[in-house]
């Protein structure tokens, strides 16, 4: 529990503080005490609405904690940690992602893209100024337009499938100067990380790999047509 309202009409509150069977471990964690007009839900209602402010500076002191938490981990160098779209998602594909931080207002959409010849899927992770180059939505090789599949934002795709990476997810705000360092600076996105991950090095892994795979094909069709000439 980390915030308590105690709402009510007339003084039961207040007597309900005071009296013994109020627990004195509690005590310290009531933020706020409301005078409501009603009662049941529209009651309880009427409670978050005149308790707006406290509870959003409790999620404000939350948030600090997370992000101080997530630097520390930047400043000490521990490698636990990532930052951007595509190094989070990445480390969520390994399921190295501890807790996943997103700025709740990132202007990122998950788009899902189909080669109508080939049939071949591909996801991109764009703003809305990317979503704007259209080459983005042709085959390199063919100019062929792809067909969208599905488009959703990252924020909402995250929210309904943080769990299936073993994650757990928490949202920012950029009001207080943690949050706003961590959207200006590293993108809006990003995670403390169970594991220790090298992401320069898995990047030149993955360029590796991709050249090789450009000498094989090279190599592939240098064959075929040198059979062809000795063919004919």
């Amino acid at each position: 529990v980390t915030g308590i309202i105690l709402a009510g009409s007339a003084d039961f509150k207040s007597d309900l503080l005071q009296s013994d069977i109020f627990d004195p471990r509690l005590y310290k964690q009531v933020i706020k005490t409301v005078d409501v007009s009603y009662g049941m839900d529209p009651g309880f209602n009427q409670a978050i609405e005149l308790s707006a402010e406290s509870l959003t500076n409790v999620k404000l002191v939350q948030e600090k904690k997370l992000l101080q938490r997530y630097f520390d981990e930047i400043s000490q160098d521990t490698g636990k940690y990532c930052f951007m779209v595509q190094d989070t998602l990445q480390a969520l594909e390994m399921s190295a992602v501890e807790t996943i931080i997103v700025w709740e207002n990132l202007l990122v959409s998950r788009i899902v893209l189909k080669n109508p010849t080939s049939g071949e899927e591909k996801i991109l992770h764009l703003t809305p100024e990317q979503e704007k180059n259209e080459s983005l939505f042709k085959d390199p090789a063919t100019g062929v337009t792809l067909e969208v599949l599905d488009k959703v934002t990252l924020v909402e795709w995250l929210a309904n499938t943080y769990k299936e990476f073993g994650a757990n997810i928490e949202f920012v705000t950029d009001r207080s100067q943690e949050g706003s360092q961590f959207c200006k600076g590293f993108g809006g996105i990003g995670g403390i990380l169970r594991w220790k991950v090298d992401f320069t090095e898995m990047e030149m892994l993955a360029e590796m790999d991709a050249a090789l795979q450009l000498s094989d094909d090279a190599n592939t069709t240098k064959n075929f047509d040198e059979f062809d000439e000795g063919f004919m």
